[in-house]
């Protein structure tokens, strides 16, 4: 599996026979070029502008946008209900985790998570090899939050999402390196390739350039 950053909360997941995920695109109040890249299938954690802005890609996708299983071109892929705040969603509503196994490697795609996981939703999550976690705050969790939420999750890798790259995103969320100070195994990588005997044997984030 190749895995891109195309900033945000977006992601290109593409598989070895060339099945390829997209997550929550964006539109240009992010201030990067558009994700606008083909995909068969792409999950949207929530409706709001910056993650759903899926009239810029190519071709036919797949929109998934709710939680429960779904199954597409063989995939299947399973939506878990959290909140977009720390109080039931009552400031800014509900926000989809969306996991999925592609060439044997488990990936949960966390959204704009604002709270922290119960025990009962990580039994159903269960294991996990890669997550896409936000860490910049003000809109989601913050960076000590985020460092929390890894250690519920206990993956192999780590992938930060959702903070300011650059003077190009207006948005007051934070930047990355907090979040990356709680971490002893930090790499940066234009993009990752991941297969099963691959993944680190110890935790590690990997920061994803933009592409």
């Amino acid at each position: 599996m190749n895995i891109q950053w195309l900033g945000h909360a977006c992601f290109l997941f593409t598989s070895q026979d060339g099945l390829r995920i997209l997550t929550d695109p964006f539109d240009e109040s992010v201030g990067y070029p558009l994700p606008s890249r083909e995909a068969d299938i792409v999950t949207v954690s929530h409706h709001h502008h910056d993650h759903d802005y899926v009239r810029i890609l190519p071709g036919k996708p797949q929109i998934v946008d709710s939680e429960g299983r779904h199954n597409i071109s063989g995939l299947e892929i399973q939506g878990f209900p959290t909140y977009h705040d720390e109080a039931q969603g009552s400031k800014r509503g509900i926000n989809i985790l969306f996991s999925f196994t592609l060439d044997g490697v488990r990936v949960i795609h966390l959204g704009d998570l604002g709270h922290l996981l119960s025990d009962e939703l990580l039994a159903q999550i269960g294991k996990v090899d890669i997550v896409c976690v936000p860490v910049g705050g003000y809109f989601t969790i913050d960076a000590q939050q985020a460092y929390q939420v890894v250690q519920q999750l206990n993956p192999k890798l780590v992938l930060p999402m959702h903070y300011k790259l650059d003077e190009r995103n207006t948005y007051p969320i934070e930047g990355v390196d907090r979040f990356l100070g709680y971490f002893s195994k930090v790499k940066r990588k234009e993009t990752l390739d991941i297969l099963p005997d691959t993944l680190p044997q110890e935790q590690e984030v990997v920061v994803l350039q933009l592409v």
